[in-house]
Order: C-alpha cells, then sequence, then structure tokens
C-alpha cells in the first residue's frame, strides 16, 4: 500500500477526533478540562479505557513478543484483575470521599504539600516515560512504513504526532478524552478482530485445527510453573500483575482521572472491575494474533524486519499488514488501529500530566480564575514539548522490546508511590517530609542495584516486574524509619 495513501487515512482519522474535540470542547473551564464536571457516564469511561489500557505497545509489542515468551503474558494480566479488584475496594473509596481532582491530594492531606509534590513528581517522570515509550514505537512505524520513503526525518514525524494530540486535547482536556477514547478503541478492536480473521482466511485454517497444530502449540503456552528463577514464573508474573495494575492505574493520575469523572463511587468500582475481566479476553486475542502472525510469516518466508542491525519484533505485524500480500483491507485496518491504540493513551497522559503539574506543583487554585485558565494552556504546551524530547532521546538509546522495557520502567519509578500509599493507607504514622524525596531516591536506585545484580547473588535467578511489590515494600519499611514519634 502506498504511503500516500495511509498518510490520507491519518488525515481524515484525526479530522474525526477534531470534531469530536470540537463538540466535547465548548466548555474551555477547568473543571470540565481536569474533571468532566463529574458526570461522565461509567460504560463511556470503561470502554474507552480499554484502549487506554492496550495502547500502541499491546497492539504491536504484544503480538512480537510471542516469540520469545509465548502467552506468558496473560499470567500478569491475570494479577491485572486482582490489582483492579484492589482498587475498586480500597482506593476509589478513598478519593471519592475526599472529592478531589488529583489523586495525590490525597497525600497532602494525609502528610503534608511535599509528600503531595513527592508523589506527583513520581507520577509525572513515570508517566512522561510510559508515554514517550509508547509513542516512540507509533513514530517509530509511521517513520518506517510511510515517511522514510519521503526522507522526512524521524523528529518531524514525533513533532506531527505530538501538535495532533495537543491540538484536539488543548480545549476540552479530559471531557473531550472520555468521547474519543470510545471512538478510538472501537477502531482499535475492529483493527485486531479484523486481522484474525484475515489471517486465519489466509492460512486456511478452521479455529479447532490451529489450535491443535505444532505450529500454534510451539507459541501457545501460558502457564509456566516450574522454574521459580524464571522471570516468567507464574506466581512471580501474577504477582508483578498485581503491583503494576495497583500502581499504573490505582496510584496514576492518568487512569484515575478518567474514573473521577464518573458520577459516583458505585459507578467508578463498575467501571474498574469490568475494565479488570474485559482486559483478559483482549490480551488473548492479541498474543493469539501474535501467533498467528509468525506463523504465517514463517510459511510464507517472511523475515523480521531490521532496524539500526537489531531484529525487531515489534514491526513484524505492521510488516505482514502492510507489505505481506494480505490485502488492502487489512493495510488500512491495521494501520487505523495502530493510531487508535496509540492515541488513545497519549492524548489521557497528555491531559494527566498538565492535571497534576498544575493541581499538585504549581497549585494553579491559589490564582484568578482568568490566569489559572491561561496558566493550564502554557503547562499544557510545556508538556507537548517535553514529550517530543523525550521521545526523541528514546530514538537513540531504546533497544529492547518495547513493553518489556516499558514495564521495566515502572518497577523502578512507581514503586516509591506504591510505598507511600500502602504507609498512609494502612499506618496512621505522620513521617518528616523533609526526608521523603531522599527515602523515594534510595528505593529506586535499590531497586534497580538489585535487579542487576541479584543473578551474583542466586545463580540463574532474574526478577519479573514483582520487583515493583519489593520496590514498594522496600519504601515503605523505610517510612518507618522518618515517622515522627508523635502521631
Amino acid at each position: 500500500m502506498q504511503p500516500v495513501y495511509l498518510l490520507v487515512i491519518l488525515f481524515l482519522y484525526f479530522g474525526f477526533l477534531l470534531g469530536i474535540a470540537y463538540f466535547t470542547g465548548k466548555d474551555d473551564s477547568n473543571a470540565a478540562f481536569f474533571t468532566a464536571n463529574r458526570n461522565s457516564p461509567w460504560y463511556l469511561v470503561a470502554f474507552g479505557m480499554i484502549g487506554t489500557s492496550l495502547s500502541g505497545v499491546t497492539f504491536i509489542s504484544v503480538p512480537g513478543w510471542v516469540q520469545s515468551t509465548q502467552f506468558s503474558y496473560l499470567q500478569i494480566v491475570f494479577g491485572y484483575l486482582l490489582g483492579y479488584m484492589v482498587i475498586a475496594l480500597v482506593l476509589i473509596p478513598i478519593y471519592y470521599n475526599l472529592q478531589i481532582t488529583s489523586i495525590y491530594e490525597y497525600l497532602e492531606k494525609r502528610f503534608g504539600l511535599r509528600s503531595q509534590k513527592t508523589g506527583a513528581a513520581l507520577f509525572i517522570i513515570s508517566r512522561l516515560l510510559i508515554s514517550a515509550f509508547r509513542l516512540f514505537l507509533v513514530a517509530s512505524v509511521l517513520q518506517y512504513f510511510i515517511l522514510d520513503a519521503w526522507n522526512i526525518p524521524f523528529e518531524a514525524t514525533v513533532i506531527f504526532s505530538v501538535a495532533l494530540i495537543w491540538l484536539y486535547t488543548k480545549r476540552g482536556g479530559i471531557r473531550t478524552i472520555v468521547y474519543t477514547d470510545v471512538f478510538q478503541t472501537t477502531f482499535m478492536l475492529a483493527a485486531m478482530l479484523g486481522s484474525v480473521w484475515i489471517l486465519m482466511n489466509k492460512l486456511n485454517y478452521n479455529l479447532t485445527d490451529l489450535i491443535h497444530s505444532e505450529q500454534y502449540q510451539k507459541y501457545s503456552q501460558i502457564l509456566f510453573w516450574d522454574d521459580w528463577k524464571d522471570r516468567k514464573n507464574f506466581f512471580k508474573s501474577v504477582l508483578g500483575g498485581m503491583f503494576i495494575a495497583i500502581a499504573m492505574t490505582g496510584l496514576d493520575q492518568d487512569n484515575m482521572q478518567k474514573n473521577l469523572t464518573c458520577n459516583n463511587q458505585k459507578e467508578a468500582k463498575w467501571n474498574v472491575l469490568s475494565l479488570g475481566v474485559i482486559l483478559i479476553f483482549v490480551n488473548f486475542v492479541f498474543l493469539f494474533l501474535g501467533a498467528l502472525l509468525f506463523i504465517y510469516s514463517e510459511k510464507q518466508g517472511i523475515p523480521i524486519p531490521v532496524v539500526d542491525g537489531k531484529v525487531s519484533t515489534d514491526l513484524l505485524y505492521p510488516q505482514i499488514a502492510i507489505y505481506g500480500e494480505l490485502g488492502i483491507p487489512i493495510a488500512v485496518i491495521f494501520f487505523i488501529g495502530l493510531i487508535s491504540a496509540a492515541y488513545s493513551s497519549a492524548d489521557g497522559a497528555l491531559t494527566a500530566l498538565t492535571t497534576s503539574l498544575s493541581i499538585d506543583l504549581i497549585k494553579i487554585e491559589k490564582y484568578e480564575p482568568e490566569k489559572q485558565k491561561r496558566l493550564r494552556k502554557q503547562i499544557h504546551f510545556g508538556i507537548s514539548v517535553l514529550l517530543i524530547l523525550v521521545i526523541i532521546l528514546f530514538r537513540y538509546i531504546l533497544k529492547d522490546n518495547v513493553i518489556s522495557s516499558l514495564l521495566q520502567v515502572t518497577t523502578y519509578t512507581y514503586g516509591p508511590l506504591l510505598g507511600l500509599f500502602a504507609f498512609g493507607i494502612f499506618t496512621r504514622h505522620k513521617i518528616k517530609e523533609r526526608f521523603l524525596p531522599w527515602i523515594a531516591l534510595i528505593s529506586v536506585l535499590f531497586t534497580v542495584v538489585l535487579n542487576k545484580y541479584i543473578g551474583n547473588l542466586i545463580e540463574g535467578f532474574n526478577f519479573g516486574y514483582e520487583i515493583l511489590a519489593i520496590n514498594g515494600l522496600f519504601t515503605y519499611l523505610s517510612l518507618f524509619l522518618i515517622k515522627r514519634k508523635k502521631e
């Protein structure tokens, strides 16, 4: 499929998004931007969050991960469901009872202003890196399959991508995001199912024959019980998945900001619990798609793409969809699904970063209403520029499979948040706040060193994403060292 046609599809797609932004962004107030006036239907939020939770990373990198890890990623998703239960039963009641805009306002009420700023800073660093990961992947695909043909530099691709997101979120904020997420999730799921259906037909398999075939069996193992040292071990994966969900959703302003736009606590709980169940089925289909892609590439002799001298399984799906002689329909389906998955997570992140910086660090409410709005817009633009710079930096330093790198980052940066919130919820102690930033920094460094050298202590041992729980526990215990004597 010619690059010019893909570019036309991209502009038409963003035309729809701008149309949605026009109708939902008429209220330019900070209340609409930050909370959508707390009247979003929970079922729309839940459906839209499917796309946010999956993102372009899942759309491309999870199928590409099947070659090296089979279906073991599903063990992590089982853990997600347990994490969502904790969010619904513990965190959502706290947030709704306090009627807060940023979830890090809880830390101010529980410990003080410095704790709020520390929590917000950890989120901003974490979400900025994660969003940059996700957009880096999509920008790489756009570059590889479209813009390289016209010798357009990667930096221009990144600026173009982020500028489009900024354009349709700058007025309506989270109110616009709720509705654009529904639109984008619909296209992403349709692309996933459409790709599976087309590949099944091309391979001349019915479902029963495929599942019992040797080719499929080679990729389809889900549960890994035996080797406790392996990062794919079932218990390590489930534990890691649970804490990733708690940290990346329950302690993350991006995801919780959408939950806090629901009318009440009960609807927000339904939103989270239904999302946890649906994600198991959706991620299974993505892994199933990955198996189909590798089976098809082997039968047709399609090589895995190589970028800068490195084999990139992340690009196998786009390679087959666009150049694998499956026809124009799958190329169109894939491309729309990719941009839907990518931008449904990036636009919300941009809004959440603006919210946290405005509410938690700048304390925007202390200014006059007109200045508040002006500051919000300036912060929104500044975050967009910063996101561009980080994505371009990743071009030169990122080497691993993207979803693997993405989840690894969360174990380092979300751990202190996990420990701090747990200390606030499960103890009654106050802390000496001036030491808190140092505790957070030490926790991150401790996790990095432990993860790097654990193999020297226990031969053959590898941490999975359960190291996030260890990071959080280290922070939690360290906070007892700086608790105040008087409670």
